[in-house]
């Protein structure tokens, strides 16, 4: 083996950041591996720049290594943040934006000042299980290497780690669509005549030239996009991302729907010299694989707001289930705020190994909720701790005493359960 690592982490969205940053500073050798070439994951490359939610009912319930980040760039472009202490009309009003080149800069140096080695343009190839831990096999650009890990943490959000492990994963029959975020310009919205314009969208969609999704989950009326000039509408179906041929055709098939609807705005009046300002790197994916973990987190669980006995941090989002051409959108219950078992972060019949984030262990709908980004950090932060406490004391990530577990969780800012 040509190194070795206590804690590898794959993945450097908003869960392997913050995994990698607090089994660092916990004191694990840590190595954070990473497909693209910018940190940040959804934030950075999808365009999602608003994290949610760190709070529920006015008092913070997420914080630690993940808010440490966000403020951070809050500040460092010179922002403030709101008032938390007033829940707002809706549940998901209290995100935070984000600068996002901002964001990768200091994620790059909140990662390096932990002490984490990081990886950027580089994939897993292999991972097989040894006595003492894992054999990885890392691709490069110059090739492949190969590692000698203690404890792996998949943060790919796709279950990419877990499927070579040959750990169980779900792979459902139908995901939510994706969405590519992007900024529209060089138009008057407030010269559009809307009425027209949804005439002529009925009739392209009567023609097979568009179809009802591209308007996204806005009532599947195209005002609504035009109106906003772009960002987070379309949606993009009938996808997946859990490999890489998949991704392949999800990338193609969104950037065909931008382009169709840039076309068809083009020849309405009033948009004659629209052009697109801004696009995203990569479309945006709600839905995926999820691990089939020792435990499971449900609708009941998460809109019931259970107390797991093993909870390790909170999560807070309505229920944000994307349709084809709407949303399936409930508030949580008043004064509810769900928690996240660590035996939902575990897959069945694996040994060092934690899967934090979008691919936890979760029903659909549950799913359609913790997903996001502050309740992703949060997981993340656990996932490093449990980590770097069985390097130090040895054994499993589920078989760390709780109250250890929590103590470096508070040790670091996070707010535990």
């Amino acid at each position: 083996m040509q190194s070795e690592y206590d804690v590898l982490v794959l993945g450097g969205g908003t869960t392997g950041i913050v995994a990698a940053v607090q089994a660092a500073r916990a004191g694990a050798r840590t190595l954070l591996v990473e497909k693209c070439g910018l940190l940040g994951g959804t934030i950075t490359v999808a365009g999602v720049t608003a994290p949610a939610l760190f709070h529920a009912w006015g008092r913070q319930v997420i914080a630690g290594i993940g808010w440490e980040l966000v403020t951070a760039t809050v500040a460092e472009a010179g922002g403030s943040l709101r008032d938390f202490t007033t829940p707002g009309a809706r549940q998901n009003s209290h995100s935070i934006g984000v600068n996002g080149p901002l964001f990768a800069a200091l994620a790059d140096r909140l990662v390096l000042d932990s002490g984490a080695d990081l990886r950027l343009h580089t994939l897993l190839a292999e991972l097989h299980r040894q006595e003492q831990g894992w054999a990885v096999t890392l691709c490069g650009k110059e090739g492949l290497s190969r590692l000698a890990v203690r404890q792996v943490i998949d943060a790919t959000g796709d279950g990419n780690a877990a499927r070579l492990a040959g750990l169980p994963v779900v792979v459902p029959d139908e995901v939510q669509p994706g969405t590519l975020l992007f900024r529209l310009a060089g138009y008057d919205r407030d010269q559009i005549d809307y009425e027209r314009l949804e005439a002529a969208w009925e009739a392209a969609l009567a023609a097979g030239r568009l179809r009802r999704s591209d308007s996204g989950w806005a009532g599947g009326k195209i005002s609504g996009l035009v109106r906003g000039g772009g960002f987070n509408f379309i949606h993009v179906c009938d996808i997946q991302s859990d490999t890489s041929a998949a991704k392949t055709a999800a990338e193609v098939a969104a950037r065909g729907v931008l382009l169709d609807l840039f076309r068809f705005l083009r020849e309405q009046p009033g948009c004659e010299h629209l052009s697109i300002a801004s696009m995203a790197p990569e479309c945006g994916i709600r839905e995926t694989v999820v691990i089939q973990g020792e435990a499971t987190v449900t609708l009941d669980d998460y809109f019931g707001g259970r107390r797991w006995p093993d909870a390790l941090c909170y999560s807070f989002y309505p229920i944000d289930l994307h349709l084809p051409a709407g949303l399936d959108f409930r508030p949580l219950p008043t004064g509810v705020v769900p928690t996240i078992p660590r035996a939902a972060m575990i897959p069945l019949g694996s040994q060092g190994f934690l899967a934090p984030g979008r691919h936890l262990s979760s029903d659909r709908l549950a799913n359609s909720a913790l997903r996001v980004q502050a309740s992703c950090m949060a997981m993340g932060q656990a996932a490093g701790a449990l980590a770097a406490l069985a390097v130090r004391q040895g054994g499993e990530p589920g078989d760390q005493d709780l109250a250890a577990v929590r103590q470096l969780l508070s040790d670091h800012g996070a707010i535990v359960p």
